[in-house]
Order: C-alpha cells, then structure tokens, then sequence
C-alpha cells in the first residue's frame, strides 16, 4: 500500500496513571488543530524513565478506554502494555507506521527536558512532527525540535497530584 493512501495519525503516549481531565483537553485540541484521520492512545506498560506505576497496566488501559470513548476519532491501543515491558516511542512509532502514515506524536511540555534523551530522537525528530501539549509552570522550548506544533492547554494538573490527593483521602 502506498504511504500517501494510509491515514494520517497522531500517537498520544502516556502513563495514564490515572488518565485525567488534562489529557481529555490534550486530546480535544489536538482533534480540533490537527489534520488527521484518527488519534491513537497509547497507555505504556512501564515509562522506560520510571520503575514503576501506580496502577497495573491493565487499569491503566481499561480507565483510558473509559476516559476517551466519547471520542469518535479515538483508539485506545494496547501495543506497549502488550509489549509487557518499557517500549521506546521509536519502536512505537515504527510499529504503527506499518498500517498508518504517523504524523504527529503528542508529548506534555514536561518532557521537553529529556526529549532528546529518547531511544533513536534523531530518528523520531527527522520523521513526525512533534505536537507539545503545554503545561503549567513549563516553558516550551524548541530548539531540539525540527518541526513541532504547540497545543495551547495549560492544564493545571498531572497524574501524580491526583494519586497525591487520593492518599490524603485515606
């Protein structure tokens, strides 16, 4: 099959643990700014610069099922949690390329810091253009990115205030 004919696609990896409101908000700009056919959800197994989670895999991947499917364009996909261990975003990448034209790969402001860490990020950086949710408290710079697109969000907060706040329930 010719690239040009497959449907263009955003990969928005994540943790999710939990999913949460602001990543809802990353998901409806980036439905509403990029041209796409489909947006592909992609809860890790393991983040590879984490040694653990909070929730098992499995929760992770059933809340953000739940979390995203309202949204017609939306898949939540189980690749990374099938991989059953930490699955670089290039070899994610790669592997849907298989059956999509990956376009854009969705990333917080927060990880603007490391990015260029990533597993094969020259590869990744010469191949998608890379969306940057913005987030508070995080400036956004730009100067390892060859092509990027900022979705203006600034979603005052994150899974760990929300794991916190639960403890303090308890």
């Amino acid at each position: 099959m010719f690239k040009n004919r497959l449907e263009g696609v955003a990969l928005f990896g994540g943790s999710f643990d939990p999913p949460h409101f602001g990543h809802k908000l990353v998901v409806q700009e980036a439905l509403k700014t990029l041209n796409i056919n489909k947006l592909i959800v992609i809860p890790t197994f393991l983040n590879p610069f984490k040694t653990q989670s909070h929730s098992t895999p499995k929760e992770r991947l059933l809340m953000s099922i739940e979390m995203f499917k309202e949204f017609p364009k939306v898949v939540v996909e189980s690749y990374e949690i099938d991989e059953g261990r930490a699955t670089p975003t290039a070899k994610t990448v790669t592997h849907f390329q298989k059956e999509y034209n990956v376009h854009y790969v969705i990333v917080g402001a927060d990880n603007l810091n490391s990015i260029d860490r990533w597993y094969n990020f020259k590869w990744l950086n010469e191949n998608i253009t890379w969306v940057i949710a913005s987030r508070a408290g995080y400036k956004i710079t730009s100067d390892k990115l060859r092509d990027f697109i900022i979705l203006e969000v600034d979603a005052d907060i994150s899974s760990t205030q929300i794991r916190n706040q639960e403890k303090n329930r308890k």
